[in-house]
């Protein structure tokens, strides 16, 4: 979700605490135990892992849909016998609570760590040294610079550069817009920035009449795109690299009656069902995704790991693309506008990410 992503900008619930490390116990399945050999075989059976998850917070909708298809997963291989127990260690938005888990899971001899980092940095050493333990480590979504772990993610300045484009394709490769960005300093946000300004770099005719830069959420961002509509009334378009963000640009749109310009998104509900809404009055959009799916990615590649497989260190996700035409397929009416819908990844491509 690279730093911290959108999702770290979100006020983390309080969890129950876990062992001494305070973590959240979300699925305790048993001691990881080898079974022994049936009468008359000469080997025991491959040994059923014991796998954690340690993440930076938990209580946001795309955490909790993340948390869910995880768990899914987890089931299927414990009932294939090679999952043994699965926890989840919640670090409460602390990344020195984050280190202190990961040290627990070392102690207690864990097979499989994921990781959903708080920091790019600061979890490396510890990662390292279970890896040095003889622990496979998978790192997803908000990932480390180590080079020692399984990281599985997206193209963040793929992300914005694709939705750049086709704001620029939309737009004729003229006019004058307003781009919303996250948090000035924030990893994600700086490389999606980075994507957009080369290709906006290339149309000396689109103008850009303000950088705004906003939290991950409605209310901030609706103020913030308020003010900067309020002194450029005349775009004809808006970047937007977060569905919050694209949200609070079109809601201000609509409140004020004015025409609906083509923004550019991600798959917040609450965004999709807005977009769905005024389709037919002829607005238009692009949007692409952080599929929570990279947790599942990230626990069968170090599932196969752990078994001997081939498994890349390095597994870059093909960013999914929203248009009008393919809306319908993730917008979900009955759904809250704070969650993250996501087609699944059929399982024969995830064999492909991960080597099999």
């Amino acid at each position: 979700m690279t730093g911290m992503t959108r999702r770290a900008l979100i006020a983390a619930a309080a969890a129950g605490a876990l062992l001494a490390t305070g973590a959240c116990n979300v699925d305790s399945g048993g001691a990881g135990t080898t079974a022994a050999p049936a009468a008359g075989t000469t080997s025991a059976a491959p040994k059923a892992l014991k796998v954690g998850w340690s993440t930076i917070y938990l209580a946001p909708s795309w955490m909790q849909q993340t948390l869910k298809m995880l768990e899914e997963d987890v089931a299927r291989l414990k009932g294939e016998g090679k999952i043994a127990s699965y926890e989840t260690f919640n670090a409460n938005g602390d990344s020195s609570q984050q280190i202190a888990q990961i040290q627990a899971m070392i102690t207690q001899k864990y097979d499989v760590i994921l990781v959903d980092a708080g920091s790019s940095t600061a979890l490396n050493p510890v990662m390292e040294q279970a890896v040095a333990a003889g622990i496979v480590v998978a790192n997803f979504d908000s990932l480390v610079t180590s080079e020692k772990v399984i990281r599985v993610g997206t193209d963040q300045v793929e992300w914005g550069r694709m939705t750049a484009q086709w704001l620029a394709d939309k737009l004729g490769g003229k006019g004058e817009i307003i781009a919303m960005n996250g948090p000035a300093g924030v990893s994600v946000s700086e490389e999606r920035w980075k994507g957009a300004d080369e290709v906006f770099k290339k149309y000396p005719d689109i103008k850009i009449a303000a950088n705004v830069h906003s939290e991950y959420n409605l209310a901030p961002a609706a103020q913030a795109f308020a003010s900067a509509y309020s002194a450029n009334p005349d775009i004809t378009g808006v970047f937007s690299q977060g569905g919050a963000l694209s949200a609070a640009a079109l809601q201000t749109l609509v409140k004020q009656d004015k025409k609906l310009v083509p923004i550019t998104g991600e798959n917040y509900n609450g965004f999709l069902k807005m977009w769905a809404d005024k389709r037919s009055e002829g607005f238009s959009s692009v949007a692409t995704a952080q599929p929570n799916y990279l947790s599942v990615i990230a626990l069968q590649a170090a599932v196969a790991k752990v078994g001997g497989a081939a498994v890349p260190m390095n597994i870059t996700v093909p960013l999914p693309e929203i248009t009008d035409d393919n809306l319908d397929q993730f917008v979900k009416a009955d759904q809250p506008d704070d969650s993250y819908p996501i087609q699944p990844l059929p399982q024969s491509e995830i064999d492909k990410l991960v080597g099999k």
